[in-house]
């Protein structure tokens, strides 16, 4: 049981002693059990962060020897989960956006002690609270593994269903009814596994386990396999959720124990067959457990990474066997610097990964410059000639602040190319550390400058994302969405990185940048034959643009496309803000016969004030919506009243966010027109969705 009053470990940065006592009297006086550590340098601050775990930073903000500033720094490059306030001598709008910015939790005057300790309790309380969800999360994690390694495993056919179809099914299941695949059962209704003769008792059987919600009932009947082989089963079924949601667990047995059925035994190695060393799954297992442990216990590990510099071409001169001699060669030097305390595994074919926990960075810098050292002064002998190599180490921290195992693996893959960055070190042979701050998303400061740069340099694709008819119209209807690549080469949406009160003419470049070259790519992709539509969002600067629909009917012409092959997407909450503007944009589309669409519709106080001043065609319903139809009947309800009171209007309507099939009975009810989401299809490079097949 958790003690009601935890000591609190406080590191305080004040050139005073005196301060620091009275800071600690202060928390004590307020009933916080308080164990401090005055921090006096920037040594001093790193050695603390090393050997204690820490609950919160209070750091005068005053001209010191090591500043407020830089100790905040420290903490976010080892990654630390340390609520920081700085304690200032005055009150400075400037300086608390400055600081928070920088990761501090905010700035409170130093002589306002009734508000520190308010604040202190308040990030206490938070601190807490994440470490706790941490915990849990890596529990649920462990849990949730325990229960589909259990449901994998089991013999048992298991499979569980949402309004009569299968959302999954383990592989004994799969096996049982002859499939190959989950994703060809997906759409596949129970009733169509039975065979016609035992679908009217499913249906009754069905409709009395609702009724009474009684687990365990069973049913004798007959399967169809997808081979058209009969078998006779007993199907017991009983209630359970999936993914979080709601639905029925059924299990078959059958009533003959079938040779054909038994669960085939598969082992997935834990080796690398080449190196003898773990292979890439173990390593990233092992990795996991790791992080969740760093989470739980608030230790610190780390992660190498070992990339042989100029693999691909060594590779060519000494042939494949050649390359293989020589990374059997390198696994043994690799095992014999390791030791027993590091976990070695092969990531790769030119990429090894060390794992230490716990450890410090500095000690794991120190064994890979070891080993580095090691590798470059060794005579590799492939077939009587010598070969050299080197390696370029890059290693990333394990905190209880860490990142999911894939991104942390990423981080330290991210070291290791920076290293043949760096001056002197083109060829490698050398080590980085991933410092997270170098990596920070944009902010305010230089965002405008990046989302420029980046349309200079051609770094924004579009993405398309198929709108399916309901009802099965054969309408081909596309949403575009532009994403920009980062310093990193990672996709991210250009619009999340506009400051909120920034210079409008950026958003109304990325827009027509968006626009300009979805009309090219809809202009080649209807030639072929195609009456293809595209949804095209614009933000509410274009709103306010005067030359928007000037400039629009230019590129219309130019490219010769129809005006009603555009349908323009304009937020609810912009169209608020500005009604006169978007009920202008509005007729000035409709006169070049394009079509108008409200998104994220329904979060308003009265949404239907809206489509009073403005005459949209189609309205996309909020996503918010979506998500809560799988949680209530209620939230059923309010999708078919406002659907049938969009239509009495006149709209089309569109459900966003449809990630699985178990809502798609309640959106057809409903009478929805549109739907669109992952279910169907990702934002895909492509306009190649076929949708011949709804």
């Amino acid at each position: 049981m958790q003690k009601q009053n935890p000591t609190v470990h406080l590191l305080i940065l004040d050139p005073s002693q005196n301060d620091a006592e009275s800071l600690i009297s202060l928390l004590r006086n307020a009933g916080k059990a308080t164990r401090a550590h005055r921090v006096t340098s920037e040594e001093d601050l790193e050695e603390a962060l090393k050997s204690g775990n820490w609950d919160l930073l209070l750091a005068r903000d005053l001209e010191q020897e090591f500043t407020a500033d830089a100790a905040l720094a420290m903490i976010k490059r080892m990654d630390k989960d340390i609520p920081c306030l700085f304690l200032t001598e005055e009150e400075s709008r400037e300086r608390t956006v400055t600081v928070m910015k920088a990761g501090a939790q905010g700035t409170v005057k130093f002589e306002h002690s009734d508000l520190l300790v308010l604040t202190v309790k308040r990030e206490l309380k938070a601190l807490e609270d994440r470490r706790r969800r941490r915990a849990l999360e890596s529990h649920l994690r462990e849990a949730e593994q325990r229960c589909q390694l259990l449901l994998e495993s089991s013999k048992d056919a298991i499979a569980y269903i949402n309004d009569g179809m299968h959302i999954y099914a383990n592989q004994s299941y799969l096996e049982f009814l002859g499939y190959d695949d989950i994703d060809d059962l997906m759409c596949v209704p129970v009733l169509d596994t039975l065979t016609p003769e035992s679908q009217a008792d499913y249906r009754s059987f069905m409709k009395s386990f609702a009724e009474n919600g009684e687990d365990g009932l069973a049913l004798n009947c007959t399967t169809r396999r997808s081979d058209d082989h009969e078998l006779n089963v007993t199907m017991s079924v009983s209630a359970a959720t999936y993914d979080g949601e709601a639905c029925t667990q059924i299990v078959l047995q059958p009533e003959h124990s079938d040779a054909e059925l038994e669960e085939k035994l598969r082992e997935i190695s834990s080796q690398d067959l080449l190196t003898g060393l773990y292979n890439r799954q173990y390593l990233m297992k092992e990795l996991e457990q790791a992080i969740a442990k760093a989470g739980k216990d608030n230790e610190t590990g780390a992660l190498a990474y070992i990339a042989l510099d100029n693999f691909m071409s060594m590779k060519s001169d000494v042939g494949i066997s050649g390359a293989d001699l020589l990374l059997g060669d390198l696994a043994g030097l690799l095992r014999q610097q390791a030791g027993d305390d590091l976990m070695l595994a092969r990531l790769s074919d030119d990429a090894f990964g060390l794992l230490c926990l716990p450890c410090d960075e500095k000690s794991m810098i120190a064994r890979c410059e070891q080993i580095r050292k090691a590798i470059d002064e060794h005579l590799f002998d492939i077939n009587g000639r010598t070969v050299p190599l080197t390696v370029s180490i890059g290693i990333a921290s394990i905190t209880e602040n860490s990142p999911k195992t894939e991104e942390l693996l990423a981080r330290a893959h991210i070291a290791s190319s920076d290293v043949r960055k760096q001056e002197g070190h083109s060829q490698g042979n050398g080590i980085g550390v991933y410092n997270p701050v170098d990596h920070e998303a944009l902010d305010d400061s230089n965002s405008i400058d990046a989302i420029l740069k980046a349309l200079d340099e051609d770094r924004f694709r579009l993405m398309f994302q198929p709108i399916i008819n309901l009802r099965g119209e054969g309408e081909e209807h596309y949403e575009a969405f532009v994403r920009m690549l980062d310093k990193d080469e990672k996709e991210v949406s250009p619009y999340d990185f506009l400051p909120p009160m920034g210079p409008s003419d950026t958003a109304i470049k990325i827009d027509r940048w968006v626009i300009l070259q979805s009309v090219k790519q809809l202009a080649t992709h209807r030639a072929k034959g195609k009456d293809t539509r595209m949804f095209l969002n614009v933000t509410a600067e274009t709103l306010q643009d005067k030359t928007f629909t000037p400039w629009l009917s230019v590129a219309l012409k130019a490219a010769r496309l129809p005006g009603d092959s555009l349908v323009f997407q304009i937020r609810e909450g912009d169209a608020n803000n500005h009604t006169k503007h978007a009920k202008e944009l509005t007729k000035a589309l409709h006169e070049l016969h394009c079509k108008v669409s409200i998104a994220q519709f329904g979060c308003a106080l009265d949404p239907f004030l809206t489509l009073k001043h403005i005459n949209a065609d189609y309205v996309k319903i909020d996503g918010s919506f979506t998500e809560e139809l799988q949680k209530s009947d209620k939230a059923k309800e309010q999708m078919k009243e406002l659907v049938q009171s969009l239509q009495s209007a006149g709209k089309l309507t569109i459900i966003p966010l449809v990630e699985n099939a178990s809502v798609l009975a309640t959106l057809w009810q409903a009478g929805v027109n549109y739907i669109q989401g992952y279910y169907l299809q990702a934002p895909a490079a492509e306009m190649n969705y076929d949708f011949g097949d709804h």
